[in-house]
């Protein structure tokens, strides 16, 4: 027997319909806020992925040669591929632009809870301009869109990659080292941080600096205790249109450092608590990489949400319920009955509504049984003192409550009940 791949998941339709209604509440948020849905490629060019990503990254890329003998890659994320995708085509059109996407990504990476070698995304990018506005209406759609997802727990952390980045690269002279020294914060790998400074003669008040910095965590008057700067003013006046849009629960976190190589200015992160190490359910911040594929320069905000982490963040809260598979499952009593069952049921679909029909010949106490496994909310009975009279017996599966209605009028009947 051929096993899935590792790292990979089969969905089956119970557990489908529950993501299906996560994307969709995600997908109407991005469309309130105005943001068009794009796709691009599963596989891009492998250098659109190498040339900006971070080493983890290109390490975990999964990677081939076609037919003719160029290196793909299936991608390890989507922003890369939209900036391609606007640098091609969609340049000369007005700003800001906003767009959203849903797919697959993929890193060969250890597989674990909330951790896959196959993972989905619902990203957002708005491209266009780099002011506090533009930030501050990217992280408010990512929290409604977690919100609308149903997740109540969550936390909303704020931090910007320049404060920390400017000061490494102002104390350091040493490119290679500052760029060192950043891989590290990008890493959070401090003790490393701390012995490269001192073999390399760096102050140790400068590392003290640092990591003082990086524990900076709270409210927006925690940037109080630090040197007024752009960056800090930047941090202040988004908390202030985030606070009008309704968005007060944020939190200040300067220790927000990782994708130091692809981040420029605001960085966000939305953790879900109840999942532990994973927390994680979405990151995000501002950008330049127009430039680096050919185009030019332009400044962009946007975030990824994990959609397989919000899944188990809401499973943590409580079951996820989606509609029911079927509003009807129509049951022939006798065998003489399916051909009217059959246009009993081809109406009902053209009425809009979920209908099945029983394709197996079963018996009627078997049917009844199929149906509720289905989670059909109506069983429609055709029977033949019913058929004389162009009446069906609709029997409410949930309360086992039933009543003869008429053929043409059971499609109403449903509607009533479903609202």
């Amino acid at each position: 027997m051929i096993q899935r791949p590792r790292g990979t998941r089969d969905f089956a339709p119970s557990e489908m319909a529950k993501r299906r209604k996560v994307e969709h509440a995600m997908r109407q948020a991005c469309h309130r806020f105005g943001f068009g849905e794009i796709v691009t490629p599963t596989f891009e060019h492998a250098e659109l992925f190498t040339m900006r990503s971070g080493r983890e990254v290109v390490e975990e890329m999964y990677v081939f040669r076609d037919k003719g003998d160029r290196e793909m890659a299936l991608r390890p994320e989507i922003t890369a591929s939209v900036m391609r995708f606007y640098v091609n085509e969609l340049s000369n059109l007005p700003k800001p632009m906003k767009l959203y996407y849903v797919g697959n990504c993929f890193r060969y990476e250890n597989p674990q809870s909330g951790r896959y070698r196959e993972f989905f995304q619902l990203g957002a990018e708005l491209i266009g301009n780099k002011n506090p506005e533009t930030d501050s209406e990217v992280i408010a759609l990512a929290v409604n869109c977690i919100r609308s997802a149903g997740l109540e727990d969550f936390v909303v952390r704020v931090g910007h990659i320049g404060i920390l980045k400017s000061l490494v690269q102002k104390e350091i002279k040493d490119e290679k080292v500052a760029a060192e020294a950043l891989r590290m914060l990008d890493k959070e790998d401090f003790d490393a941080m701390g012995d490269m400074f001192d073999a390399k003669a760096i102050p140790r008040g400068l590392f003290d600096r640092i990591v003082a910095i990086a524990d900076i965590r709270g409210g927006v008057e925690e940037l109080n205790n630090l040197e007024e700067s752009d960056a800090t003013q930047h941090l202040r006046e988004v908390f202030a249109i985030l606070k009008i849009h309704g968005i007060e629960d944020c939190q200040v976190d300067l220790g927000i450092v990782r994708g130091l190589d692809y981040y420029t200015g605001m960085v966000f992160e939305i953790d879900a608590p109840r999942l532990g190490a994973e927390k994680q359910v979405m990151g995000g911040g501002s950008y330049t990489l127009a430039e680096l594929f050919g185009g030019e320069p332009v400044f962009s905000t946007g975030f990824a949400i994990g959609i397989d982490r919000v899944m188990l963040a809401l499973e943590a809260e409580r079951p996820v319920e989606a509609a029911p598979a079927l509003d009807a499952y129509v049951v022939p009593a006798k065998d003489d009955m399916r051909k009217y069952a059959f246009g009993l049921v081809a109406r009902l679909r053209a009425q809009g509504l979920k209908a099945d029909v029983d394709l197996m010949r079963r018996t009627m106490s078997k049917n009844l049984k199929y149906a509720s496994s289905t989670g059909a909310r109506f069983a429609v009975i055709v029977g033949r003192e019913e058929m004389a009279k162009r009446s069906v017996t609709l029997r409410d599966m949930r309360s086992g409550e039933q009543k003869v209605v008429l053929a043409d009028e059971v499609g109403s009947e449903i509607r009533k009940v479903l609202g």
